[in-house]
């Protein structure tokens, strides 16, 4: 099994768990994302066909996907900007080096992107001696605290104001008090000096409009904005998928993705950039550079179980609705993409099979990500067929498959599971406590740990429903004899009557 850094999600998981304040945290934020995407989509009306809108467009542009890319790069390139193509995250984040070296640059200010954490942009350039500062609060605060982003639109989503105000009180190199104001205040004035001393600008790419070569941001603090006008040289990563054929399929996107999202109507700031600053521009860049990133994307392409994986818009309204993220959180899946798209991105983007972790089990496969996902992808389908192809490729548990050969052997025979359920219910006896088995042993002991497991009842269904049949035939027969009682009495009545006539 391959974990991340020796520990896989199993492990992590239960870290989490017993964090009462993570889970706390987590449920809290993502209960409050999802009423106000409740609240949001049923404003806009109609939502249902919003839905589907995003997803013919969705499914539309990946189909043509090549045609697309070309159109975007030929357009991009005719604005000016200089495109470069990454088979690799090693790839992209040597390209990025290139640039920098080129460039010279010692301050590298970022926007929130989570393709520059897939291809781990920062300790790249850091072990060259640059400093890659994040400027997104809560990626500046993980980055900080040199941790992952725990949810794709929150990264901090798992911190308090206490150890927010720990970390940038060593940060300041004085106590800070956890207010939210002053936290803010402090990191503004911080990264405002970083924006002017920065020789490059970083971001990511909410989409990219295919007619036009142009890329649009959304973002909420401003900081985009100023990362792609300051800086003399600005990079933007984009991961293959992120482009949509034209502007008018924008106004679909932007109103599915900040709704679905945060809840919001609108975003606070979305960007269109077409390329580095002209003569009549009054900002910008001197020098654009797109770093268009596949890193496994197209495995996925002409994949019959896959290829919608790429529809995603990175919305995070399936971490807010899976009811195993909001009990483990997002670094239990131990990568940047965390809940069920990064339980399905993580080894999909991996053509090895052997290098998979157990983060496809890490699902109760109820659908609720896909109800709630704004471009309808069936993650929770995607999870059944990871897991299929793992136990195909032989990778499975030794214990687990005895297991399963077992349960088919008895539930293949009717009276092979009476007989079980029969020593079940005489060997349940020793562990049962108030009807529950609380005891953590052998295949119970996972389960055990934060649940228990009800015993068996004292009768199967077919036990009782053969009772309860027999009850009512009995009672049919007692009311069969009621009535032939009933009218033979009136019958004799009747005769007495027509004699005495």
């Amino acid at each position: 099994m391959s974990t991340s850094k020796g520990v896989s999600v199993t492990e992590r998981a239960k870290v989490a768990l017993n964090d009462e304040f993570l889970r706390n945290a987590v449920k809290y934020t993502t209960e409050k994302l999802r009423d106000g995407k409740r609240q949001a989509s049923s404003e806009q009306g109609n939502w249902e066909e919003w839905r589907e809108r995003g997803r013919q467009i969705r499914l539309h542009t990946i189909a043509h996907l090549d045609y697309y890319l070309n159109q975007f790069i030929e357009n991009a390139k005719a604005n000016g900007v200089q495109v470069h193509f990454a088979a690799t995250a090693a790839e992209a984040a040597s390209i990025t080096l290139g640039i920098a070296q080129k460039r010279q640059a010692r301050t590298v200010v970022k926007s929130k992107s989570m393709v520059s954490e897939e291809v781990h942009i920062n300790e790249t350039l850091e072990k060259e001696g640059m400093e890659s500062i994040e400027t997104d609060l809560g990626e500046y605060i993980i980055q900080l605290a040199h941790e992952m982003p725990s949810h794709i639109i929150i990264p901090a989503i798992h911190k308090n104001r206490e150890q927010i105000a720990e970390l940038l009180s060593k940060e300041a190199g004085e106590t800070l008090p956890p207010d939210t104001t002053i936290l803010a205040g402090f990191v503004r004035k911080k990264l405002r000096e970083k924006f002017l001393e920065a020789d490059i600008g970083m971001t990511g790419c909410n989409f990219a409009i295919a007619e036009s070569g142009s890329i649009v941001l959304f973002e909420n603090e401003g900081n985009a904005r100023m990362v792609s006008t300051v800086p003399k040289t600005q990079i933007t990563l984009m991961g293959m998928e992120r482009i949509i054929p034209t502007w008018d399929d924008l106004e679909v996107m932007a109103t599915l993705l900040p709704r679905s999202a945060t809840g919001q109507k609108l975003t606070v700031y979305m960007s269109g950039i077409s390329g580095p600053r002209r003569e009549a521009d009054s900002d910008g860049p001197e020098e654009m550079h797109i770093i268009i990133v596949d890193n496994g994307r197209s495995l996925q392409l002409g994949d019959p179980d896959f290829q919608e994986l790429l529809n995603c818009i990175r919305c995070g309204a399936c971490l807010n609705a899976c009811p195993v993220y909001r009990q483990i959180g997002g670094h239990s899946y131990g990568g940047p993409y965390s809940g069920p798209i990064g339980a399905v991105l993580k080894p999909a983007l991996q053509k090895n099979v052997a290098e998979w972790d157990d983060i496809a089990n890490a699902s109760s496969l109820c659908g609720a990500c896909y109800e709630a996902c704004p471009v309808k992808i069936p993650l929770h389908d995607m999870l059944v067929y990871l897991r299929n192809r793992k136990v195909k490729e032989g990778h499975k548990a030794a214990e687990e498959s005895i297991g399963m050969k077992g349960y088919a052997y008895i539930m293949a025979n009717p009276k092979r599971l009476r007989r079980v359920l029969r020593l079940g219910r005489v060997g349940q006896k020793l562990l049962l406590t108030d009807n529950v088995i609380k005891a953590k042993i052998g295949p119970l002991k996972g389960w055990n740990q934060y649940r228990h497991t009800p015993g068996l009842p004292a009768q199967s269904f077919r036990e009782q429903w053969r009772t309860l049949d027999l009850e009512l035939q009995q009672t049919r027969r007692e009311m069969d004899e009621t009535i032939k009682a009933r009218l033979e009495k009136e019958r004799t009545q009747r005769g007495k009557g027509g004699s005495h006539s």
